[in-house]
């Protein structure tokens, strides 16, 4: 197949993607943020970004789609798509590219003057522009990102200063896209040539171990030469699975940055350095076990992540002199003879193992990624009301196996017959996964936070629940869920409030799985494939407090902060909503729902701290607990949730049941605030 081919089919299968994304919401009008929504999953797998957040605003000369700013407000990705959705890879007019860029750079410009205080709290766009506005005097670097589905041909776009803060443009068109989903890396490599860089070659010491595949480089870098590795690549520099730990666990080391203000002198003697991994590399060899090193390609910082970025800070926040740094650094150059996918990866995990950093694999070739795909190659799901056919749940855990599989069916007449199996519209990719568990386990607050984030500290999760394996009853609820969660954004699309339908959704559904014990039956979803009348109707009704609650935030707060915190839930969760006689008759009793309770459920595992927690909790007589409600109800001290789980598990320790992982977490933390308050239990 010809380039032109091959990015024509990539352009037909982004169309059909977003029309399978745009008709689940039951909303034409959609279209554009599904988009959206898809290119920055493209950027993420391409590792160019950590995350982006839709949010349309469009004006007078300004235009923007979305935007993601880090956690420490220094660095702001704003985006702007522009969908072609035509499946023809057709030209993108440079004058196209030039106008959309303007009217990025010109909402920027809005944004950080103020641009919220001219529009209402409740249009699409507020809560970003305000959020930008809020980190005005933090943000150091803007990277402006135009994506399409055309081609384009503009070939380079300078950086800019807007006051003291540098802006990077970066256009994202077709055959850019396509060539990080098919040259089978999860990102563009990076190439270094240091002589460039800090004006000279790097003196090298060389060890080469026969037969290894590999060749070691141990040298000092100077920190300025850091801070303009990492000014120009960003978090790319950081192999992935360190950037997504960075990410979960917070970047900011103080001890580091003490250091590199107080003492830069003794940086060497106090921090461990860097280990990177490389291909590539170029030397000029001396002969005595020396060499000066010109240039690498795909480096990757494996371990010492928080020092670059710690470095870079302070070179920016703190206006340090860089160049006082030295820093070590340990090279290992993966050679041809070498599987770098194989040694990578284990060098990453060995040198943050050595720092004692407990890293979860957040992967796509984690084991409980790799089940879950077997199990959705041979779990045929029931037919739907009305058909005949039964088909498959696909599950996509690396960007573009679904499109692989599809193209592996020569003609027209077999890719249709795969895709009436496997639809687009049951297609769930490990983001998806982490989204409807968690609102499922009741943690909208953060689904809130985004697709990324919300991933990672599922991954985390699973990895501290040690060696769980799905199973086909566990893969069927997974699919249960998805169909509630997928049919809650229909719902919440035809109400029509304007916004934050994420948020509604993960909200309504964590209400819901809380109130009723997790006892929808989600046995009869999956061997319907759809949701009850009854159950349809509720989460109709739970939408709108929802929606209520997310949008009126308390203090006038950004409404997509306030959903991001806890506080935020365990208010909603504390809303008495009357769940309806119909739906109640058809939720699964209490003791079935305790019985049925997969032995391998993601959810019922349970690590040994968790254990012992649980055993802890056990432990308490039940007067205890029954005289803790009863204390908190005479001194209205503790939220009437904590009061009824109080007696809850009065009531098990005294028929000798041990509570759930969920109820000794909880208790354990209501009897400790409760003594804090004067409960002498």
């Amino acid at each position: 197949m010809s380039e032109a081919e091959e990015l024509q089919a990539f352009a037909l299968n982004i169309l059909q993607d977003v029309i399978a994304r745009a008709d689940a919401a039951e909303d034409g009008a959609l279209r554009a943020e599904a988009f959206a929504e898809l290119m920055f999953e493209h950027l993420v797998d391409a590792g160019e970004i950590d995350d982006g957040i839709p949010c349309a605003v469009e004006g007078r000369g300004i235009r923007c789609s979305g935007y993601f700013l880090s956690e420490d407000n220094d660095s702001l990705d704003l985006f702007l798509v522009i969908p072609r959705l035509d499946g023809a890879a057709s030209s993108v007019p440079k004058a196209d590219v030039d106008t959309g860029l303007r009217r990025l750079s010109a909402y920027l410009e809005k944004a950080l003057a103020g641009l919220h205080r001219e529009r209402e709290e409740a249009l699409t766009g507020y809560d970003m522009s305000r959020a930008i506005w809020e980190a005005r005097d933090d943000i150091s670097h803007v990277r402006l990102f135009l994506v399409t589905d055309g081609l384009a041909t503009v070939e380079q776009i300078e950086s800019t200063m807007f006051g003291s803060i540098e802006v990077s443009s970066h256009l994202w068109d077709l055959r850019r896209l396509h060539r990080a989903v098919s040259s089978g890396v999860n990102r563009e490599p990076i190439h270094v040539d240091f002589p460039r860089l800090g004006g000279s070659s790097v003196r090298c010491i060389v060890a080469s171990p026969p037969d290894s595949g590999y060749r070691c480089l141990l040298t000092m870098l100077p920190g300025n030469l850091l801070v303009e590795m990492y000014r120009q690549h960003g978090p790319r520099l950081l192999e992935r699975n360190v950037r997504s730990f960075l990410q979960l666990k917070g970047k900011v080391n103080q001890s580091i940055r003490k250091t590199i203000i107080d003492e830069p002198q003794m940086f060497l003697a106090f921090n461990n350095g860097l280990s990177v991994t490389a291909t590539g590399i170029k030397l000029v060899d001396h002969g005595d076990g020396t060499a000066d090193l010109l240039a690498a390609d795909d480096f990757q910082i494996v371990n010492g992540g928080q020092t670059t970025g710690s470095i870079f800070r302070a070179w920016r926040k703190d206006k340090v002199d860089a160049s006082r740094l030295q820093v070590p650094v340990k090279i290992t150059e993966i050679l041809s003879n070498g599987d770098i996918d194989e040694i990578a990866p284990r060098i990453s995990q060995s040198a943050n193992n050595q720092n004692k950093v407990n890293m979860a694999d957040f992967s796509s070739n984690h084991p409980f990624h790799r089940r879950m795909q077997e199990l959705s190659g041979s779990i045929w799901a029931p037919p739907a009301a009305g058909m005949q056919r039964q088909s498959r749940w696909f599950y996509e855990r690396a960007r573009g196996q679904y499109h692989d599989a599809l193209a592996q069916n020569r003609t027209d007449g077999e890719r249709k017959a795969w895709e009436v199996i496997h639809p687009r519209s049951q297609l769930i990719t490990k983001t998806d996964l982490a989204k409807y568990e968690h609102t499922w386990s009741q943690l909208p607050h953060i689904v809130s936070r985004g697709g990324q984030k919300c991933y990672l500290d599922f991954m985390d999760h699973v990895d501290n629940r040690g060696s769980f394996e799905p199973d086909e009853r566990f893969f069927q609820r997974c699919v249960a869920r998805a169909i509630l969660f997928r049919r809650a954004e229909k719902i919440v699309s035809r109400q029509k409030f304007g916004g934050y339908r994420a948020n509604i959704v993960t909200y309504a559904l964590a209400w819901l799985s809380h109130h009723t014990a997790k006892r929808v039956d989600l046995e009869a979803v999956w061997a319907a494939q759809q949701l009850s009348p009854a159950l349809e109707a509720f989460i109709e009704t739970l939408s709108v407090h929802a929606h209520e609650h997310v949008t009126t935030p308390p203090g006038g707060q950004n409404v997509t902060e306030w959903c991001k915190k806890e506080s935020c839930w365990e208010q909603f969760r504390a809303h008495a909503i009357p769940i309806p006689a119909g739906l109640e008759a058809e939720l699964v009793s209490r003791d079935k729902a305790h019985a049925a309770g997969s032995p391998h459920a993601l959810e019922e595992q349970t690590s040994a701290a968790e254990a012992e927690q649980v055993a802890r909790v056990a432990a308490l007589p039940a007067q205890t607990w029954f005289d803790l409600a009863a204390w908190a109800k005479d001194t209205q001290t503790l939220q009437p949730w904590q009061r009824s789980l109080s007696f809850s598990l009065g009531k098990l320790a005294g028929s000798g049941k041990p509570p759930t992982r969920k109820q000794a977490m909880h208790g354990e933390k209501i009897i400790a605030e409760a003594r804090s308050l004067g409960f002498r239990g």
